[in-house]
């Protein structure tokens, strides 16, 4: 069974006052011996409700209030999500919370399972996507392999691409070192650049396990039909223009190259005028 355990706001967490040390502590070891109990699903903090807002609906149209709002021990301050076997187990950790966060009101509400619904072609649509979602991976990302020139290659992408570079780790840093020839030991065994939530990952290929990429190409789409082509130019050069940036059938602006580093790009805009679809 899964319930969500509500904290329910109060005038410290309305005005936004942090938990001290000693309470966010004591409510990670409380989070952590029930990770351990393997009946943690999730756990979160709210900001404010000045913060949020509300949408309503009055005959189908939505109507946006922005907070705060006034009704402070009606709104919530966190929850977690807890899987466990009855509503009595649930009960019973709900008790532990930390005394630290002092008088507190909690809320613990049972989730709906699909079991509660009466058989029928809604539920057995529900059902599939849940089970569709539960196929798909957490992440998808890119990962190139280079021939020692990973560092530049994915600084290079970082700066033209506008993305954080959220790691860029060398083998003299990780536990393989002692395996690697002192001439290895600054090459990458891993970095990590973050494209608004897109990952493209690298890394250089120890020793003759390098083989150029084949038949793979990263794809890019702009907006704007002037920054696909400031980026296409940058990939290109030093490298081979496979198709020139142009207009084609299928949109407004689309080219293929393989930049100085052997990896192949294909950068296009849809639409004229910078109304083309991110992707």
């Amino acid at each position: 069974m899964k319930f969500i355990l509500m904290r329910k706001a109060d005038a410290a967490t309305e005005q936004g006052i942090m938990p001290s040390e000693e309470l966010l502590q004591a409510m990670a070891d409380y989070n952590e011996r029930m990770l351990r109990a393997g009946v943690l699903v999730s756990g979160e903090g709210l900001k404010p409700s000045r913060e949020g807002c509300r949408i309503s609906f009055h005959n189908g149209e939505p109507t946006v209030t922005d907070g705060p709002f006034a009704e402070t021990k009606e709104l919530l301050a966190g929850f977690s999500v807890l899987e466990v076997s009855s509503k009595e187990e649930a009960i019973a950790w709900a008790r532990q919370w930390p005394r630290l966060d002092g008088d507190v009101t909690l809320e613990l509400r049972p989730y709906y399972q699909l079991e509660d619904f009466a058989p029928g072609a809604a539920i057995d649509k529900h059902r599939a996507m849940g089970e569709r979602v539960a196929r798909l991976p957490a992440a998808v990302a890119t990962y190139l392999m280079f021939a020692g020139r990973c560092r530049e290659a994915m600084t290079f992408y970082a700066e033209l691409l506008g993305g954080q570079l959220e790691m860029m780790l060398s083998y003299a840093e990780t536990p393989a070192a002692a395996e690697m020839p002192s001439d290895s030991q600054q090459l990458i065994a891993h970095a990590r650049l973050n494209l608004g939530g897109r990952l493209l990952m690298a890394s250089d290929a120890g020793g003759d396990c390098y083989q150029p990429p084949q038949g793979v190409s990263i794809h890019l789409e702009f907006p704007d039909p002037a920054r696909a082509e400031q980026v296409f130019q940058a990939l290109a050069e030093g490298g081979r223009v496979q198709m020139p940036l142009a207009e084609t059938f299928w949109a407004h602006r689309f080219g293929m190259a393989t930049d100085r580093f052997g990896i192949d790009w294909m950068v296009s805009c849809e639409q004229a005028g910078g109304q083309g679809r991110a992707s």
